[in-house]
């Protein structure tokens, strides 16, 4: 079945959006980012940080994303020496505020999943493999396990908890401090100065205001469709990936090789996202798409949150002198974030074939 693209914009609601529509997109992205920014310093960055400060963080961490991302889609219709020193900062800002979200909710899922293998009753079946929403229902989430293996698990269950506890508080506890330290760096000031530039001037290149937008977005779709296209969806939520489960306890620690493909297309979606943001704000007029891009994004999200949290298990196993009872829960941690892998594989795959139907 031949594909098309989704159109970014429809252009009988009104002109082709072109170089100025960017500019009104850039300049609202960076007084986001300025009002976050203020709010961040009202509200304080208390001993964890504060509610307060915590939304200012990520509402921060958003407008980065968005003026970064459309720095990279639509970087020929922008001053080049500027795009290119100002894309990396964006990312570092990101990425500094965003750890200490990771490694809480990293130690929240992996903690609920350590009670969930430790009790006492089967649990329901995981909301991702349930048929409503796109999972494989012919998979049992938690089969019973034999009373032995129970039991040798429940045992380990709270130490791993308690060592998990550990490592991740201390990493989030470290990631706060340097965030703290990022946001009063003369270099995140010099970022903070430039983005007020770019709230009322936007370095466009010359043309770029007559220059229709929508095939540089449609770029950004034909790279995350081919990116899409390399990945082996055939067997996406396969719950028995044996190399997947043999490789997170090896010595070797390095990222999954089997998940850098998924991460790489959940950078592009996000992309392909911001785009569309960017030619016709926030997916509006578009009801059908949204909510399928949407759910394809979450699928991913989940995908990295439960890769990392597998690794979180394997290396905290690899931890000198662990008691046996507690080194086998954290394996059989791994082993449950793995299948967790799987399975937003396969709820990506399902949303993935609803968008491709939908552009046929």
């Amino acid at each position: 079945m031949a594909q098309r693209h989704l159109d970014p914009t429809n252009p009988l609601t009104g002109p082709a959006p072109t170089g100025d529509t960017l500019a009104g997109y850039l300049r609202a992205q960076a007084t986001e980012f300025l009002r976050a920014l203020r709010l961040h310093r009202e509200t304080g960055p208390g001993a964890n940080g504060s509610d307060g400060s915590a939304d200012a963080a990520r509402a921060l961490r958003r407008s980065a994303r968005r003026i970064s991302a459309s720095l990279h889609t639509f970087q020929s219709l922008l001053d080049a020496e500027w795009s290119e020193a100002m894309r990396p900062e964006l990312a570092w800002v990101s990425g500094t505020l965003a750890m200490e979200h990771a490694y809480t909710a990293r130690l929240e899922r992996l903690l609920t999943a350590l009670h969930r293998l430790s009790g006492s009753t089967v649990p329901a079946p995981s909301p991702a493999l349930d048929p409503a929403a796109g999972g494989r229902a012919t998979v049992p989430r938690n089969p019973p396990a034999p009373a032995a293996e129970r039991g040798n698990l429940t045992v380990g269950a709270a130490k791993a908890g308690a060592l998990l506890d550990r490592q991740l508080t201390l990493a989030r506890t470290r990631a706060h401090s340097t965030a703290l330290q990022a946001l009063g760096s003369s270099r995140f000031h010099a970022v903070a100065d430039r983005v007020a530039v770019l709230a009322s001037e936007v370095p466009l290149t010359a043309g770029a205001a007559a220059t229709d937008l929508r095939p540089l977005a449609g770029a950004a779709e034909d790279r995350l469709r081919d990116a899409v296209t390399a990945l082996p969806l055939v067997t996406a939520g396969n719950p028995y990936n044996a190399a997947a489960l043999v490789h997170g306890l090896s010595p070797d620690t390095v990222p999954h090789p089997q998940d850098a493909p998924w991460h790489q297309v959940r950078l592009l979606l996000r992309l392909h996202r911001y785009a569309r943001e960017a030619v016709r704000g926030e997916l509006a007029g578009d009801p059908v798409a949204a909510p399928r891009l949407l759910a394809a994004g979450q699928a991913l999200n989940r995908h990295r949150d439960a890769s990392e949290a597998a690794a979180a298990a394997a290396q905290a196993a690899r931890t000198p002198r662990i008691a046996p009872a507690t080194a086998y829960a954290l394996g059989v941690l791994h082993a449950d974030q793995r299948h967790e892998v799987e399975a937003a594989r396969f709820a990506f795959q399902q949303a993935w074939q609803k968008e491709t139907v939908s552009a046929s």
